[in-house]
């Protein structure tokens, strides 16, 4: 069904779908598509949707009236019931490496482009409905969504934008009205689940893995044209006058790009740390080649800080994916992603530089997030050293990363090394294991802090340290609350989530349990401490 109505305001651009190879098969049937990047497809009708959420912030951005927010067009755009006049649904084709092995075709399996749109400032936006029904990339699976992955996603698209990192947005959260069937933890025991679609939004959606599969089938025309199309709608900043005109790109432009992807990997890489965010799948099709956070399956939040936790049951034998590599494997991806790219370059060694360039732009950018953190305008080899010397610390004895940096702001600077760890009590969820060598070494550590910040301008340090370190940020726990409220039919913790998620660095009367450590329970349960790629 077409909508026009209150939707005449909104204005279409589908460069995408324009410029680009389409799949000339228009049965929507799981097959292989060569020779092309997307197949068109029309999102699957549901039965009873019902508006959960929405940003209306984004939904300002991209020019949406509240009126059309209100209206029965909207939701039955966001729910896959209807599109807006001058939308081309499609679902694109990628492969991708995923757990180190290459998979060969994957695809938009249960995501649906709905059109771009123009907004008031003249940026494009992607609309995408997640949740929507099959593709010919659904593989086995059904396409579908349940609301426990989608409440998940809405949210912390919006708590990472919030604390400044690159993401992909959330628009909107519908209930289909639909029961979804799922195995939750791939056991057998599979049960059915209330269905919800959400609206995710970014200028692109294009990953690593877009760039891999015609590579892979030697299709270098068709890596060329799709290169093409992402450096002139992407980064046109990196075009001459002339290229802009349309005059070709060449080797040396590739490899500029594909520099400039690097430097915004590693950039997103900090922030993930910086802020203790775990992605969970950060397999090649999973990362985006605009440097944003994209598709938020098993992610999650540190708590205690520990370098080899990852939230995903997938990997939990080899913990690939766990916090503490994540760098690592970003260097690895875009490893992957230069091989793709090495046709239309071809010279292997400007374009190994500009991979191993990853490290100390993580590195120098991890070093001042850190400084920044601690309170500190520059990451000096004495901060850094007390960067070093806290991070070996905090695992020690299951230390809350967040709480901890928060607690440090307001740390005196004149008191006794015993007095000051006091202050610290609500970061460690192990106190009685706080005794010995390692109280030795917390006091130490921190005395030296307190003569190194004392230095400084406090009122700067306690600016700069606020706006580093977040009050809230979307616990595991905190969300699975969120869901089994909503499960039950009450969205107030839902959308109470959403409001404080907004001001993550501004401490707010009443909210104070939002800022507490991870209870005891969560420990242990699934949906807090266990999540899988259904999640």
């Amino acid at each position: 069904m077409l909508v026009v109505g209150l939707a005449a305001e909104l204005t279409f651009d589908n460069r995408f779908t324009r410029a680009l190879p389409a799949d000339p098969e228009t049965a929507n049937e799981r097959r292989q598509v060569s020779a092309a990047l997307y197949s068109r497809v029309t999102p699957q009708t549901v039965s009873a949707p019902r508006r959960i959420a929405v940003s209306e912030d984004l939904a300002t951005e991209l020019g949406f009236s509240p009126e059309l927010l209100a209206s029965d067009e909207f939701l039955a755009v966001m729910a896959g019931n209807a599109t807006f006049a001058g939308m081309d649904p499609h679902a694109t084709v990628y492969g991708g490496h995923q757990f180190g092995n290459w998979a060969g075709q994957l695809g938009d399996g249960r995501a649906i482009n709905l059109g771009e749109i123009v907004t008031p400032s003249g940026a494009h936006q992607m609309l995408q409905l997640k949740g929507a029904g099959p593709t010919p990339y659904s593989r086995m699976a059904d396409g579908l969504a349940v609301l426990r992955s989608s409440v998940r996603e809405f949210l912390c698209s919006e708590a990472m934008h919030h604390l400044g990192v690159p993401t992909t947005r959330a628009l909107a959260l519908v209930l289909t009205g639909e029961s979804v069937l799922r195995d939750m933890l791939y056991d057998g025991n599979a049960a059915l689940e209330p269905g919800a679609v959400v609206c995710r939004v970014a200028s692109s959606f294009v990953r690593f893995g877009h760039f891999e599969l015609p590579a892979a089938r030697g299709d270098k025309a068709l890596l060329r044209t799709l290169a093409d199309f992402v450096i002139r709608t992407e980064f046109p900043e990196l075009l001459s006058s002339a290229q802009r005109d349309g005059e070709a790109l060449g080797p040396e432009d590739y490899l500029r790009w594909y520099a400039t992807v690097v430097s915004r990997t590693a950039r997103l890489l900090v922030d993930w740390q910086r802020f203790g965010f775990v992605h969970g799948v950060m397999n090649t099709d999973n990362l985006s080649i605009t440097g944003l956070t994209i598709d938020y399956g098993p992610y999650g939040w540190l708590d205690d800080f520990d370098p080899d936790w990852t939230p995903n049951t997938t990997d939990a034998a080899t913990r690939r994916y766990r916090y503490g590599q994540q760098p690592a494997v970003a260097h690895w991806n875009l490893a992957q992603l230069a091989n793709a790219l090495y046709p239309l370059i071809e010279t292997l060694e400007p374009l190994q530089e500009a991979v191993n360039g990853f490290s100390q732009q993580f590195n120098v950018g991890y070093a001042e997030a850190m400084a920044q953190k601690l309170g500190f305008a520059e990451p000096s080899e004495a901060v850094v050293a007390l960067a070093s010397r806290l991070e070996a610390l905090l695992p020690q004895i299951e230390t809350d990363m967040t709480i901890c940096f928060r607690r440090l702001n307001t740390l005196p600077l004149v008191t006794t090394p015993a007095a000051a760890l006091a202050h610290l009590e609500p970061a460690f969820y192990a106190t009685t294991e706080l005794t010995g060598a390692v109280k030795a070494d917390w006091e130490a550590w921190l005395a030296d802090y307190q003569q190194a910040a004392a230095g400084l301008d406090q009122e700067v340090r306690h600016e700069r340290m606020r706006s580093a370190n977040p009050v809230y940020v979307l616990r595991n726990y905190l969300a699975q609350q969120a869901i089994d409220r909503a499960e039950a039919g009450d969205f107030s913790e839902l959308l109470t989530l959403q409001a404080l998620l907004r001001t993550p660095f501004e401490e707010r009367s009443g909210c104070e349990r939002y800022a507490e450590q991870r209870p005891d329970w969560a420990r242990t349960r699934v949906g807090c401490s266990q999540l899988s790629c259904s999640s």
